[in-house]
């Protein structure tokens, strides 16, 4: 029996399953890499562009809003996954609303912000690729778009380094957590060519290196529209 391709709807129907165990998994600082490295290191980027508006994108149950509006900065969250948007709101800190990245992509949503951040949220193909392409319209004049992701050398493993599809996991997670989402990875010159291809030049990458492995723990990239 051959396999279903991996594709951006299994990502959406993953987080579904996995809002609550994710919550929790955030919530109670069970992610050592975020708590060692990037949580500050995406609230230390956002913050060198001192805005007064920020878009999260792919918010999640709201963490970095909430981190950003004790900074006096105000946020306005966004997710395709009801549950974590209702974890979000019943936290407080910021707007939140329930949008898709196709709706996005579409130019349902209204705002115009000094910052755009996706925290680890870009990890799908079409769906990112649309979200990129939308971004320079929801940024006000002086505006900027803000990506963590996983950094393109440190998470390749043993596969080829090159664009593709690639399975997911919960190793290291608790295990109330099912169907790991799947990803795409890209390699460093693709995502730069993606953000070019949606009309951005970068103008800061940032590699947080992990403090007891030497190694990066994730990419930061600090794009403004051309």
């Amino acid at each position: 029996m051959s396999r279903k391709p991996l594709n951006d709807e299994q990502i959406v129907d993953s987080w579904r399953k996995n809002a609550s165990p994710w919550t929790a998994a955030v919530r109670e600082n069970q992610i050592a890499t975020r708590t060692l490295v990037t949580n500050k290191a995406i609230i230390d980027a956002v913050l060198s562009r001192s805005p007064r508006t920020v878009l999260d994108i792919g918010c999640g149950e709201g963490w970095l809003a909430r981190a950003l509006a004790e900074r006096g900065i105000q946020p306005i969250g966004v997710d395709v996954v009801p549950a974590l948007i209702e974890q979000a709101r019943s936290a407080g800190g910021g707007e939140f609303s329930v949008a898709s990245y196709e709706s996005i992509a579409a130019g349902e949503l209204d705002v115009s912000v000094d910052v755009a951040v996706a925290n680890f949220s870009l990890i799908g193909k079409e769906s990112v690729e649309g979200v990129i392409n939308r971004a320079p319209s929801l940024l006000n004049d002086g505006g900027s778009l803000i990506i963590q992701t996983l950094h393109p050398v440190a998470s390749c493993g043993d596969d080829s380094y090159a664009d593709g599809w690639r399975a997911g996991s919960w190793a290291g997670f608790s295990p109330e957590f099912s169907d790991p989402a799947p990803w795409y990875f890209r390699t460093m010159e693709s995502w730069e060519q993606l953000l070019a291809e949606g009309g951005f030049k970068i103008v800061e990458t940032r590699e947080p290196v992990h403090p007891e492995t030497g190694k990066p723990a994730s990419v930061i990239f600090i794009a403004e529209p051309t």
